[in-house]
């Protein structure tokens, strides 16, 4: 009889890679939730035997849908699989029930182990692997894509991507703060300059202090930017135990500290999921205490770009680093090929 099965992500890349990650020698029902609302829906509906849940998800996300279950007595065995990487994310989600913790993107290994954890799969012995698909032609069609198309199924890879690699530069962020950090669902837009423009000032206040780093790599360039809002920066001192004046020195110091672990995380993150190398520029301070506006003006003459805005929250503060993720349409071309690939 089938394993009945359910995994939960609201990105339809995941879940797909999530099913083909499966065994091929144990038969399985798969069903999908693309968010926790759904998956408690269909966790009611028709009890599946093992649940494969992601944490970040829109509406309902993976601790409330664990919350659930933990008090409602629902003995469901849970297998986390998040770009969360953080100590305190696996820590909770232990706390709450889940039987284990994978990080995307997922190993083999680990999908083995913790499937063989539940109880529900035993590895066949004597049966010889069999030999893995050819893998398909080329589709030169791919490489045609106008570079301005961002069609659904591609916006979704590309969250996916920026998910990943979000839960990287989060886990090293908490790790130097010491403190859980809040994750957010990644925005990904094609975008105007000025409608990028108009966005930012209208998510946060008219004076922000901000850090930028070019980076450029095969068929790719562009520009990591991290505003973080003038009321911040005192509370950032404090988190950081800085018990000095805060001259402007110290406050482009302790800006740069921060820009580059999340910058070079995430970039980094991003480069090993696409199989590229990104060359890093130096950071350089924008300015401090400006006016929002002003501080946009450097982002060249680019007509449209693919913009990737996280905003990373820190519990129990007031304090929002906004990490925006600037890629000039030229890099289209090569993104949309590789991300394509990614979803095949």
């Amino acid at each position: 009889m089938a394993t009945r099965i359910l995994i939960c992500d609201d990105s339809g890349m995941a879940r797909k890679q999530m099913a083909r990650s499966l065994p091929a020698d144990w038969e399985v029902d798969v069903q999908f939730a693309k968010d926790g609302r759904e998956g408690l829906q269909l966790i009611k509906a028709d009890k599946p035997e093992l649940l494969f849940l992601d944490l970040n998800m829109p509406d309902v996300d993976g601790y409330q849908v664990l919350e659930v279950l933990k008090r409602a007595n629902i003995q469901l065995p849970v297998i986390v699989v998040s770009g969360d990487i953080q100590k305190e994310a696996h820590r909770r989600v232990k706390a709450l029930g889940a039987l284990d913790f994978i990080k995307k993107p997922m190993a083999a290994d680990k999908l083995l182990a913790a499937l063989e954890a539940t109880g529900l799969y035993r590895k066949a012995a004597a049966k010889a692997p069999e030999a893995a698909p050819a893998p398909p032609a080329a589709e030169p069609q791919r490489q045609q894509r106008p570079a301005l198309e961002l069609s659904p199924e591609l916006r979704d890879g590309y969250q996916e991507v920026v998910n990943v690699a979000m839960g990287q530069a989060g886990a090293m962020l908490a790790q130097m703060l010491g403190i859980f950090v809040k994750l957010p669902i990644p925005k990904v837009d094609l975008l105007e300059l000025s409608e990028m423009q108009m966005a930012l000032q209208s998510a946060m206040s008219d004076r922000v202090s901000a850090i930028c780093q070019g980076f450029i790599g095969p068929g790719l360039s562009g520009e990591a930017l991290l505003l973080l809002d003038d009321a911040d920066l005192g509370d950032l001192a404090r988190l950081l135990k800085y018990e000095g004046e805060l001259t402007p020195a110290v406050e482009v110091e302790l800006l740069t500290d921060i820009a580059n672990v999340l910058t070079s995380a995430c970039l980094a993150g991003l480069a090993e999921q696409l199989d590229v190398r990104f060359c890093q520029g130096h950071p350089t301070v924008l300015g401090l205490h400006r006016d929002l506006h002003e501080l946009l003006r450097h982002a060249k003459s680019w007509q449209r770009l693919l913009a990737v805005e996280i905003s990373y929250g820190l519990e129990d503060y007031n304090i929002t680093f906004d990490l925006l993720i600037l890629l000039t349409e030229s890099s289209l071309h090569t993104l949309n090929f590789k991300i394509a690939h990614l979803l095949e």
